[in-house]
């Protein structure tokens, strides 16, 4: 969106198109590809002094590997190929930013097999009166062991603000153009920035020229600030919020996306002068809703750290068991499941899961594990994994809840893991490759980790060299971390959940899995719900499939000791 127009790629076809009020229809802005889908864009700006889109576009109609670019598209001459070519000679691109007066852009470039955590490099370019790049680019910060997230130009076009992890966490630096000084802004071990999944992520927004507002985590947990930028000082902000997203700001006002353990995940607009925020947007109203009593349901979190393998510690967000209506006998301690997100790059989100509220409600703990890998917890914590996906995972699973066990807030004859996608594959690998876990859930997990690298895209096709290894040069270690080699292994009750339309995890993953349990006549159960990707939307399904793992549980699990 600029000044009230919206530009957007559609995939169904593969043009560029802008939208306005004025119009009814969409105006394409990129002749049609020889076959749709052929050319996708992203990340678009708008180069007013030229009148065009600037942005990145990826070229599927050349032999092999798609090619990304950064490419101009001419906003006075609709309906021509994309071009021209600014920059190119790399893996992947975003976040092209040009400077305010439109005479130097900066953006971000990475190459195989680095993802954009792993390693980023931040160019500088001058710019012709044409809107061409002269000179040399410039190397400003990054590379391929340092993670840079968001450049942004100052207003006044004097420097450039950006995250990098270059001291171990994802801190603000500022690049300034007179002196070509680079420096850190308020470093602090937090993490400012957050792994660039998706296109247009930002933590951080200017609200005017020596001031910017701010998110950043600590443990997992999520803050708002505001940095003083001639003073280089930080001040956090009182809200009532733990998870921050996709930060705008003006003088006064923030807007952004954000959520809480008791609060879903909501548009919030926040006031700088009165420290008063109102919600615009929330993603469910259940908790509004009359005669429903849901808030009274809801539990706590906490926040914890605990030992891992190799004299480490590790983290996780945990939820006690909570129902207004029930209470349990003192001499039982309550059933603990223990989640591990997808990713696995990633990290447990601390807005309001209706998913955990299910089961705290129904008497059993939760454990959420960040184990090494997630992000939020500086660098040399994600490069836990480093290839060691199906070990580190998998340990600190183990090692949180036995830690919560030993707590005495969990009993340890009743203790189940679950996951979704890669945290699919990390609960996969616990039940197989280890004896702790009394049983659990894969929600469209991974159990032939050989399967991704054969069949994906492009952003993806080279993270599991990361995570385990190159292929097909270690293939052999590929298949000793793969759950379904190894399923005669299984000797505890485990069930499936899986979409008919997975393009990412496809059925026959986990129909193959369940194949092999079936056949040795292990416990299984399994749920193929027709019309559903990579990760449930319909309402009816997920319920169903929540219901189903507590029932499983419950018979083949639990026994007798769970009453529901």
């Amino acid at each position: 969106m600029a000044e009230g127009i919206l530009y957007f790629s559609n995939f169904a076809d593969g043009r560029l198109y802008r939208q306005t009020e004025a119009t009814a229809e969409p105006q394409p802005l990129t002749a049609m590809p020889s076959r749709p889908g052929d050319w996708r864009f992203a990340d678009g700006i708008i180069d007013r002094r030229r009148n065009r889109w600037i942005g990145v576009h990826e070229d599927h109609t050349v032999e092999g590997e798609p090619v990304n670019a950064i490419v101009a598209v001419d906003l006075a001459h609709p309906g021509a190929e994309p071009g021209p070519m600014l920059v190119g000679g790399h893996d992947f691109f975003s976040s092209p930013r040009l400077s305010p007066d439109g005479r130097q852009l900066t953006w971000l470039a990475w190459d195989h097999p680095n993802m954009p955590w792993n390693g980023t490099t931040l160019y500088l370019a001058e710019l012709d009166d044409a809107g061409a790049v002269v000179g040399d680019l410039s190397a400003i910060a990054g590379g391929p062991a340092e993670s840079i997230f968001q450049p942004e130009w100052s207003p006044d076009g004097t420097y450039v603000l950006f995250v990098s992890d270059r001291s171990g966490w994802w801190n603000l630096h500022r690049f300034e153009l007179a002196t070509r000084a680079l420096r850190p802004i308020v470093p602090m071990a937090a993490e400012f920035g957050q792994p660039q999944w998706t296109f247009g992520m930002s933590t951080y927004a200017f609200a005017e020229a020596d001031r910017i507002v701010c998110t950043y985590s600590q443990a997992g947990l999520g803050k708002l600030a505001v940095i003083d930028l001639a003073t280089e000082t930080l001040r956090t902000l009182e809200t009532p919020f733990t998870q921050f997203a996709s930060v705008r700001a003006s003088v006064d006002q923030v807007v952004f996306v954000a959520g809480a353990p008791s609060l879903p995940l909501s548009v919030i607009e926040f006031d700088l002068k009165s420290g008063q925020h109102r919600t615009l947007k929330k993603t469910t109203d259940i908790l509004d809703r009359t005669g429903l009593r849901i808030a009274d349901y809801l539990t706590t979190v906490e926040a914890v750290e605990f030992p891992a393998t190799g004299g480490n510690t590790a983290f996780g967000l945990f939820y006690p068991p909570h129902n207004p209506d029930y209470a349990g006998s003192a001499d039982e301690k309550p059933p603990l499941l223990v989640k591990c997100h997808g990713g696995p790059t990633s990290a447990a989100s601390s807005a309001l899961s209706l998913g955990i509220q299910y089961w705290t409600s129904r008497g059993i703990a939760v454990l959420d594990v960040n184990y090494g890998g997630s992000t939020g917890f500086g660098r040399a914590y994600r490069e836990r994994l480093d290839r060691n996906w199906g070990v580190v995972d998998v340990d600190d699973c183990i090692n949180g809840g036995k830690f919560v066990i030993e707590q005495g807030l969990a009993d340890a004859k009743r203790i189940v893991i679950s996951g979704g996608s890669a945290g699919g594959y990390t609960t996969l690998a616990a039940l197989v490759f280890r004896d702790f876990f009394q049983g659990g859930a894969s929600h469209y997990g991974v159990s032939d980790v050989a399967a991704l690298v054969r069949d994906t895209h492009k952003f993806e096709s080279r993270y599991l060299d990361w995570l385990i290894g190159p292929y097909p040069e270690e293939e052999d270690l590929y298949r000793a971390r793969s759950p379904l080699f190894h399923a005669e292994r299984l000797s505890k009750p485990v069930i499936f959940f899986q979409g008919d339309e997975d393009a990412v995890v496809p059925q026959n993953q986990t129909e193959a899995m369940v194949a092999a349990l079936r056949h040795s006549g292990k416990p299984v159960g399994y749920f193929l719900f027709s019309g559903e990707q990579h990760g449930f939307r319909q309402a009816a399904n997920i319920k169903r499939a929540l219901d189903a793992e507590l029932y499983f549980y419950a018979i083949e699990v639990f026994g007798t000791g769970l009453t529901f």
